[in-house]
């Protein structure tokens, strides 16, 4: 495969399985022989705690990345990506990433922040999923502008 399919899977409701949706497609794939990065865009970070990260505690995360892009710095993505035993890699999430909501709200390109920082890495995936958090704030926004799919649980 020589390119690298970004999914997002949203839904504005809570408890629909996105989350079980996002790590059992990513071990599928991973089976299947595909290199895949899971993607945390929620700031409960239940994705990085069902993969056995205890999200509190990381120094690194999606919502630092995100703030010190918007502080026009060039973070390095590929420091903050975790490699699960299973195969998959994970851009965690945590609280940090709730304070971009806000944050975002006068930033130039808002909605493609996300996309400009998974642009680097995308030659190293078959597949990017974006699990999203149950709201169309900013950050669902730019999970959904970084996709090229969407796959909506109901």
């Amino acid at each position: 495969m020589s390119e690298c399919k970004t999914i997002a899977i949203c839904n504005q409701k809570g408890g629909v399985g996105k989350t079980t949706t996002a790590v059992n497609l990513g071990a599928g794939l991973v089976r299947a022989g595909r290199r895949v990065l899971l993607v945390d865009c929620d700031p409960q970070g239940d994705l990085t705690q069902s993969l056995g990260y205890q999200a509190d505690e990381l120094d690194q995360s999606l919502g630092r990345l995100m703030y010190l892009a918007t502080q026009e710095r060039k973070p390095i993505v590929r420091d903050t990506i975790l490699h699960h035993e299973e195969g998959m890699d994970l851009l965690p999430s945590n609280l940090d990433l709730s304070s971009m909501e806000s944050q975002l709200v006068n930033a130039m390109s808002r909605e493609k922040l996300l996309s400009l920082l998974l642009r680097d890495i995308k030659k190293d995936y078959d597949y990017i999923l974006l699990d999203c958090s149950p709201s169309l704030g900013m950050i669902t926004i730019n999970a959904l502008t970084a996709a090229d799919s969407v796959i909506i649980k109901q």
